[in-house]
């Protein structure tokens, strides 16, 4: 199983902003499947969510020295 990070745009009546999730899947088209299903079910109130996009990513969401050196270089 492989991991993926899923960003979603959330709206709320003018106000817009943007929610990442981590998601667990054998394959991207899996990953993205997954995502969409989620922002489907998120959509019970008021604030509505659209998927924006889903990556790979084997250290999602982590900010450790493997990607402040990479920054740095």
């Amino acid at each position: 199983m492989s991991v993926y990070l899923a960003e979603f745009k959330l709206r709320f009546g003018d106000r817009t902003w943007y929610v990442r999730r981590i998601v667990e899947a054998s394959s991207m088209e899996e990953a993205e499947g997954k995502a969409r299903r989620y922002a489907e079910l998120m959509n019970r109130g008021e604030v509505r969510w659209e998927l924006k996009y889903v990556m790979e990513s084997k250290r999602p969401l982590i900010i450790g020295n493997e990607e402040l050196e990479k920054l740095s270089a």
